[in-house]
């Protein structure tokens, strides 16, 4: 067993040795994020709060919160409390205005994420000699190369398969025999309708362990992957504002939860609706503070994540709960952020169509299907040829693919065809079943 292998002496640490270590990383982070980013230094003033306020942990209920809007509005680098000098790496993730949330990295932040990533595949039961196969995207999600780094740092050999190429993806991992897979948890199945499509018993292949994250899964979803392509499926949770994936890792020997690396990131729940602090045990909404990151500190970042946080088991570190859901109106479709007024957006821009659309998402096989119905406008009156018709559904439908990043049906559908709501517009049909 190399060092790599082994436990880290934070990961047994006592929980007092944990809260000493975190309050001194913490007053750290809320000085760096006041002194280097105007955003942070007007929200504290506004708020009447200073980095020295903080004397305890509960003391950080008293700063202000950071959303998504506010990352979009300080789009593209104005979070960053580094010179650009000094940000080797930036990654982005979709929003709902058509920009995206820009996140920048420091050397010493990929290292961090790096080490976290490492961790969190050695906690799910990953070893220097594994051979790990990434089939997650690369590119400006996080995804890929946060699995990537954290394979190498751990010292096991990676295979950069990327996203897609179905057919590929079993070849090869027929051909490499890897022992251990990250990817979405509905592509797995997808792969593993690919093995039996080829005549090939997905239980037989050399994978014993799948890293699955990027979306929510159930306990359902784990157990027929588990069944059918005969590893061990473990949870893996992160978001680009925080850093990407390895924010938090189920751990292999207990399967109970995601253990939340405390040392770099503080976790609390809120009350969705009024900002207020939970305890632990309360159901609420996920936040969180960063506490080593350099290039993007986050203060009290709101995930609209839906849990709950429990006392740690296989480490000292508490566990978060399985997502039960958001408190915002996002869908994740495949791995990808969608929001619908990125739809609407994209819509609007159509000068044959009419701002009424419904959003419906289905499950029926392994994987979401999104379909887009849209009203052509109504001074056409439906005389829109059939070829035409043919036409614009699939130029929506390559917008979406392009701007959005998902694949969707589109159907142009007559006007007065798409249900009227009293009050808010319904967009979204969800029919995909919920456990």
């Amino acid at each position: 067993m190399t060092p790599h292998d082994q436990l880290e002496p934070i990961e047994k640490a006592s929980v007092d040795e944990l809260r000493a270590l975190q309050l001194e990383r913490l007053r750290w982070s809320l000085s760096h994020a006041y002194e280097n980013v105007p955003h942070y230094r007007r929200k504290f003033d506004d708020h009447g709060v200073r980095p020295d306020d903080l004397k305890t942990l509960a003391d950080l209920a008293r700063f202000p919160f950071t959303t998504k809007q506010d990352l979009r509005e300080n789009y593209p680098f104005g979070m960053f409390a580094v010179p650009m000098e000094r940000i080797v790496r930036i990654h982005a993730s979709s929003g709902t205005t058509g920009k995206p949330t820009v996140v920048g990295y420091t050397q010493r932040d990929i290292d961090t994420w790096s080490h976290c990533m490492a961790r969190s595949i050695r906690a799910a039961g990953g070893r220097s000699t594994d051979k790990i196969h990434v089939a997650y995207g690369y590119g400006l999600f996080t995804g890929g190369l946060g699995a990537h780094y954290g394979g190498e740092t751990l010292g096991a050999a990676v295979i950069p398969v990327g996203g897609g190429m179905t057919e590929r993806q079993v070849q090869l991992i027929v051909d490499f025999k890897p022992e251990i897979i990250m990817v979405t948890p509905s592509y797995m199945l997808a792969i593993a309708d690919e093995f039996e499509r080829q005549g090939l018993d997905p239980a037989a292949s050399s994978l014993r362990i799948g890293i699955f994250g990027a979306e929510p899964w159930t306990e359902s979803m784990r157990e027929q992957i588990e069944k059918r392509m005969g590893l061990d499926a473990i949870d893996i949770y992160g978001l680009s504002e925080v850093m990407g994936p390895g924010v938090a890792q189920e751990c292999i020997e207990t399967k109970d939860g995601l253990t939340i690396w405390e040392d770099h990131f503080y976790p609390e729940i809120i009350d969705p609706a009024t900002g207020a602090t939970l305890p632990d045990g309360e159901p609420g909404e996920l936040v969180f503070t960063s506490l080593s990151k350099e290039a993007l500190p986050i203060v009290r970042y709101r995930t609209r994540d839906l849990t709950r946080l429990l006392p740690g088991t296989a480490r000292t570190m508490r566990r978060m709960g399985r997502i039960t859901g958001r408190s915002d109106d996002m869908l994740i479709i495949r791995g990808v952020n969608v929001f619908p007024t990125q739809i609407e957006e994209l819509l609007v821009k159509e000068p044959k169509l009419a701002p009424h659309y419904l959003i419906e998402v289905k499950r029926e096989g392994p994987l979401d299907d999104m379909t887009i119905f849209v009203e052509m406008r109504q001074d056409l009156g439906g005389r829109m040829p059939d070829a035409e018709r043919a036409e614009i559904e699939r130029h929506v439908q390559h917008i979406v693919k392009s701007y959005v990043g998902v694949t969707a049906q589109v159907q142009v559908r007559d006007p007065g065809k798409i249900e009227r709501s009293q009050g808010k517009a319904r967009r979204v049909i969800d029919l995909r079943p919920k456990d």
